[in-house]
């Protein structure tokens, strides 16, 4: 209840912030619909000239989009402000502002991720619902309560190793404060709007086991479709509880590192 009482006044805070800064709405707002019209247009221009590409159809090649559309809009909600503020020269590490955050009666990485929380998020989240359910009705297949389970439990795990991701990405600035890591991931990131299986066969490798944007989004795109191998669903928890676990022993290891601002 602690934590959870945390979470509410970080959201509150959050929220003020927010207010303060009324036009940064209507910019928002433009920037998540471009996106929506850029993503859209693609998979149009893409599949008006085939049916089909490598076993997905447009609908099938739409809710991975949509997917994609969703998570990124969970993690510029919380992840993506929170983690951000570590790095780079307007981070805390950089101004030294880390100390007070050290200072806190509260589990450091608790803190890091979940302190900053972007509002306006909830409304690309929103656009990628949009998105993921006329993806379904395209699909027109009648969705059980096993392929919902499945998916939401994909949604989770994808979500998993896009923190895990970000927490190792953040943890680096312990031993770089200015180097903005997110950044070369966010090109790659940018990959996941597509299913994996269109690319060739050993960079749907790299984007499924080592860098593995592809289970982000194409995995619960898949499950949706009823197409999700259960054994490639356990496999990939398994991947992301050990992702998780890996980046919080990174983060560990480089607050060990940290040199406080005052020494």
């Amino acid at each position: 209840m602690r934590y959870l009482g945390l979470i509410r006044t970080f959201v509150e805070v959050s929220v003020q912030e927010e207010v303060a800064h009324r036009a940064n709405f209507s910019l928002s707002v433009l920037n998540s619909l471009l996106a929506l019209i850029v993503g859209l247009m693609s998979l149009g221009i893409v599949y008006g000239q085939v049916d089909d590409l490598h076993g997905w159809d447009y609908a099938s090649a739409q809710a991975v989009l949509g997917v994609f559309l969703v998570v990124s809009a969970l993690r510029g909600l919380v992840m993506g402000p929170s983690l951000d503020s570590l790095s780079g020269m307007d981070g805390e590490v950089w101004r030294g502002e880390f100390d007070f955050t050290l200072l806190r009666p509260v589990r450091t990485q608790f803190l890091v991720s979940v302190r900053k929380w972007r509002l306006l998020a909830l409304f690309d989240l929103l656009l990628g619902g949009l998105v993921l359910g006329t993806a379904v009705f395209n699909m027109q297949a009648s969705l059980t309560i096993p392929q919902i389970f499945t998916f939401l439990l994909a949604l989770t795990v994808g979500l998993l190793i896009l923190y895990a991701i970000l927490l190792a990405a953040a943890s680096l600035v312990f031993w770089n404060p200015g180097f903005m890591i997110t950044w070369v991931f966010d090109s790659i990131f940018q990959m996941a709007r597509y299913p994996v299986g269109i690319y060739p066969g050993w960079l749907r490798l790299v984007l499924t086991w080592v860098i593995p944007v592809g289970l982000i989004t194409t995995m619960p795109a898949a499950a949706l479709s009823g197409e999700l191998l259960p054994g490639l669903l356990a496999a990939s928890l398994l991947f992301a509880l050990l992702l998780v676990i890996g980046a919080s022993l990174l983060f560990r290891t480089g607050l060990r590192r940290y040199a406080s601002a005052s020494s």
